[in-house]
């Protein structure tokens, strides 16, 4: 007889619930959160499983992947769906009727699977937002300078960013208590400035050394940053079976509202990854308003600007983007600049 489990996750202990086909509980108990004490315990109780749940979270990878490699088969189940099934269980919310409602879930195949990510991809996610971090703090102290320097009518203006901390300093000269005040931020700046340059000398090496990366940037707009989050998000190209599906994986895609005589589109979701989402609005910018290269899908992108404005045709160029990187990806060509072979070779 095959059993079904659920797990709820925490930081220190995991609940375990065992059910068997017929929905009875078997087993329920706690466990400490590690792969191998799951795994022993799993495999001290039953060697028939069906499908074993855990809600994806911040340790859902890490135990995922112990689980696996001891050839259970367990399933990842996105959060906010498992979330809305639990609440309609009518009980008062616990760990153990969270692992019980997952059990019976996975039971009846009432779940959304989720992706996990592998090593390699988590490894390059850690590097893609250690760095934006770095790089987001800089600013901070950057912004919070200028704004409570203007105060004592000290306005830094238009400087670049190696001209900052001179024109700074320029500026309290003479003033002992504004000086002190401001050397301790100007020397956490200057820190972060040296870590995110050598944080983003890593992330280049990274990409050189990445041939798909490296494929990726001969779309226009897109660089190595773009190319490397597109990278660590989509992981597994093969897990989309149609191209155009990414774009509504990360939240580019129009909502849709039918009910009735009433049938109309929205804003785009913004559902799925937030970062890569950003990243193709900026390649989609980019390409539209910097680039001077022409080609097909800039081309494309005017006209839809002057239909129906820039800004949803940004949106439209990243959609289009995330679904041409796709293609490429998969078939392991680079991009074509022109409509045909005949003038690819001839942008080339």
């Amino acid at each position: 007889m095959a059993h079904f489990v659920g797990l709820d996750v925490s930081v220190q202990e995991t609940a375990v619930c065992v059910v068997d086909e017929a929905g009875k509980v078997v087993f329920e108990q706690k466990v400490a959160t590690e792969p191998d004490d799951l795994v022993g315990l799993l495999m001290s109780i039953s060697r028939d499983y069906g499908r074993i749940g855990i809600e994806a979270g911040p340790l859902s990878q890490w135990l995922v992947n112990g689980l696996a490699e001891a050839g259970l088969p367990v399933i990842c189940v996105e959060t906010r769906h498992m979330n809305s099934l639990l609440k309609a269980q009518q009980v008062n919310k616990s760990d153990r009727h969270d692992a019980r409602g997952i059990a019976q879930m996975m039971r009846v195949g009432l779940f959304k699977p989720v992706h996990v990510k592998t090593l390699a991809s988590q490894e390059k996610r850690m590097l893609l937002t250690s760095r934006k971090l770095l790089q987001r703090k800089m600013l901070d102290i950057e912004f919070d300078l200028r704004g409570t320097l203007r105060n004592f009518g000290l306005k830094v203006g238009v400087v670049g960013t190696a001209g900052f901390e001179a024109r700074v300093r320029d500026l309290v000269a003479g003033m002992s208590s504004l000086s002190a005040i401001v050397e301790p931020l100007l020397t956490v700046r200057r820190v972060l400035r040296q870590e995110f340059a050598r944080m983003h000398k890593m992330l280049l090496e990274v990409v050189r050394q990445d041939p798909v990366c490296r494929r990726l940037m001969t779309a226009p707009g897109v660089g190595a940053v773009v190319a490397l989050t597109y990278r660590a998000t989509v992981d597994q190209p093969q897990r989309f079976v149609h191209s155009r599906a990414v774009g509504a994986h990360v939240g580019l895609t129009p909502r849709r509202h039918q009910s009735g005589e009433i049938d109309y589109d929205g804003g785009i979701s913004k559902s799925g990854d937030t970062m890569l989402r950003t990243m193709l609005y900026e390649a989609a910018q980019t390409l539209l308003t910097q680039s001077r290269h022409w080609s097909w899908l800039k081309a494309w992108g005017t006209r839809v600007a002057q239909r129906r404005g820039m800004r949803r045709a940004i949106v439209a160029v990243a959609r289009r983007l995330a679904v041409i990187l796709h293609r490429m990806w998969i078939d392991g060509t680079d991009f074509r600049w022109g409509r045909d072979p005949a003038a690819a070779v001839q942008a080339a």
